[in-house]
């Protein structure tokens, strides 16, 4: 059965000391485990999220800035972005649904929140780091930029168009010094995951160890959740100096899912 890994070890010295990190989606799951990693290798985080006390809470703990915002209040969010030379775009939400049932107010919401909320938050800092010549975008994506399931169009259109993007600011972004690349997580534990499990075990009659191995894992050769510390080892990789030659790729984490 799924089984936590010891992610609580010493983490790689990746120094990030006088760096401004955005990140996105950071109250909790993989933006809140990204946050404090980044916070630990020296960076200013600036965390931005809907839930104002999570995100005041993450403050509080990293010494950075917490941001309440909407993401799918495009306009608004333009004028709340901070400049950062670390962005980070996490945010991300969920919806089940064939697309001949699928509501197409919610289609629209997920594609602001998970493709055009990054390229309104790309747009606005690219600038000051083409001037100084550094910076680092990653888009944490999905298994789902790279493969399709059933009954998840909205999302899978969002993280592959975010996959589009990502090495379009890459192509666009070497000539001045910045970086853009995607990570690309399987299941991971995180509070949105947790409720899918809970809702295919009701609606399947079935246990959630059940739903673990026979539907989110059926395809992955590791049977257990990804974990929202080893995805944010990840993005630290990325920002780090070791990392300085990869942009407009992926980094996979997903148990071997895309092995097939």
């Amino acid at each position: 059965m799924s089984t936590r890994p010891d992610v609580n070890g010493t983490s790689l010295s990746f120094d990030l000391t006088g760096r401004r990190a955005l990140v996105t989606g950071a109250g909790s799951g993989i933006g809140r485990a990204t946050a404090v990693r980044l916070a630990r290798s020296g960076a200013h985080v600036i965390g931005l999220d809907l839930n104002e006390q999570a995100v005041r809470e993450l403050a509080s703990e990293t010494g950075g800035e917490a941001i309440t915002a909407d993401l799918s209040d495009l306009d608004a969010l333009d004028r709340l972005i901070p400049q950062a030379d670390i962005v980070v775009n996490c945010a991300g939400i969920q919806q089940v649904a064939p697309v001949h049932e699928f509501d197409p107010a919610k289609f629209s919401l997920m594609l602001r929140i998970m493709l055009e909320a990054p390229f309104r938050i790309i747009r606005k800092v690219l600038p000051a780091m083409y001037a100084q010549q550094w910076g680092r975008i990653v888009n944490i994506s999905s298994v789902h930029g790279l493969r399709a399931s059933e009954f998840k169009g909205a999302y899978v259109a969002a993280k592959h168009g975010l996959e589009g993007l990502s090495k379009v600011v890459a192509l666009e972004g070497g000539p001045h010094g910045v970086t853009s690349n995607c990570v690309n997580p399987g299941y991971v534990r995180t509070p949105l995951v947790d409720r899918q499990i809970a809702d295919q075990a009701r609606a399947h009659h079935i246990t959630e160890d059940e739903v673990l191995e026979s539907v989110l894992l059926e395809s992955a050769a590791l049977k257990r959740l990804v974990e929202p510390e080893e995805v944010a080892e990840a993005v630290a990789f990325l920002c780090s100096p070791q990392a300085a030659a990869m942009t407009g790729t992926d980094i996979v984490i997903d148990g071997g899912w895309t092995a097939r």
